[in-house]
């Protein structure tokens, strides 16, 4: 591991993505997203995924040039155009235009059609909680889970994510994939030549495994509840834009010459419009108060509400700096772009990182 700041990891992230063909408004919100995620323990989310983005950017699979458009569909719903853009700025602007709504009539919900692939929901999520909001967001993924009952994928890992703001505290913000271990994580197990646990995903005979080389499939959480969301989750993003569902979506890796044509959801609440902004952020306090005081399971020292782990995580590599993969590290400092790795590839090849 390679120990760095979250500026000289930002400079990094931004510097290749840029080489690789991002103009610089552009390569710098890929490398705040990515940087959020590394300096906050979701490394599956950060610089582990910059080789696969530049070698798409490079390809023209992302749109460095996009048309970017918003309608508004009525007060509180608009839809917003990526043009194929990478999914990170796209997202980005979706989240500003659903506060702006939220902000005026309560509510702002905005589908985004015709991303890449996003990254971490909660950074999007904690940009509604910065402005006193509560945020929902959802988004689609590539065919690689496999519905309850069945024994080929059709849905992706489709995740959800939530934050609420809390008074006198950090946000509340979970961000979840609707699989057991979220694909990220797989990747994140390859780069550390790791094994992963034997809930995670199945191997190409149906069969649990605990080789991250050798997953054909990752499985939904609690079993026929976690295939309900994730069709949720497509329909939302899928069916409602108008836009591929299902075993339709698009590989990540089949051709990187093309757009992804994803689609995802925010979801803004403003909490004055319906019993006020401090009470609600005091019942929030209130709560977490009150799951502070419960006492701990065996092997727990506290109880913990979502996001608190990721906070302690940041507060720790502010002091001590941020573990980076060396192979990834040497990548980033390298004057290489990508290296061919992944177009054509499927999402379960055994030497595919991303």
């Amino acid at each position: 591991m390679v120990l760095v700041t979250k500026a000289e990891l930002h400079q990094l992230i931004k510097n290749k993505v840029m080489k690789a063909g991002l103009p610089e408004d552009h390569a710098q919100e890929v490398a705040n997203h990515l940087a959020y995620a590394d300096s906050r323990g979701v490394h599956s989310h950060g610089a582990v995924r910059v080789e696969y983005y530049s070698e798409r950017i490079n390809k023209g699979g992302s749109n460095a040039k996009p048309n970017f458009s918003f309608r508004k569909t009525g007060p509180s719903t608009g839809i917003y155009e990526g043009d194929n853009a990478v999914g990170m700025v796209v997202a980005t602007n979706g989240m500003i235009e659903a506060i702006k709504m939220a902000k005026e009539t309560g509510i702002g919900f905005v589908g985004m059609r015709n991303l890449g692939h996003c990254g971490t929901l909660s950074y999007f999520l904690r940009m509604a909680t910065d402005e006193n909001m509560i945020g929902m967001s959802m988004c689609q993924s590539d065919p690689m889970v496999v519905p309850y009952g069945s024994a080929d994928p059709y849905f992706g890992t489709n995740p959800i994510g939530f934050a609420a703001p809390c008074a006198g505290g950090p946000p509340i913000v979970f961000d979840m994939a609707t699989t057991v271990g979220a694909w990220g994580k797989i990747i994140d197990a390859r780069s550390k030549n790791k094994a992963i646990p034997d809930t995670w995903a199945v191997d190409k005979t149906g069969h649990p495994t605990t080789d991250p080389f050798a997953v054909a499939g990752l499985v939904a959480i609690a079993g026929s509840k976690g295939y309900g969301l994730m069709m949720m989750v497509d329909i939302l993003c899928g069916s409602l834009l108008g836009i591929p569902f299902g075993g339709h979506v698009s590989s990540m890796y089949a051709d990187l010459s093309a757009g992804r044509e994803l689609g995802q959801i925010h979801l803004v609440i403003n909490p004055e419009h319906f019993i006020g902004l401090d009470n609600f952020k005091n019942n929030i306090r209130s709560m977490v108060d009150e799951i502070h005081a419960l006492r701990p399971a065996a092997g727990f020292d506290r109880v913990l509400v979502p996001g608190e782990s990721s906070e302690k995580k940041a507060q720790d590599y502010e002091k001590n700096g941020i573990p980076i993969v060396k192979e990834i590290y040497d990548y980033l400092v390298s004057d290489d772009i990508h290296f061919n790795r992944y177009e054509g590839k499927s999402a379960f090849a055994s030497d595919t990182l991303d």
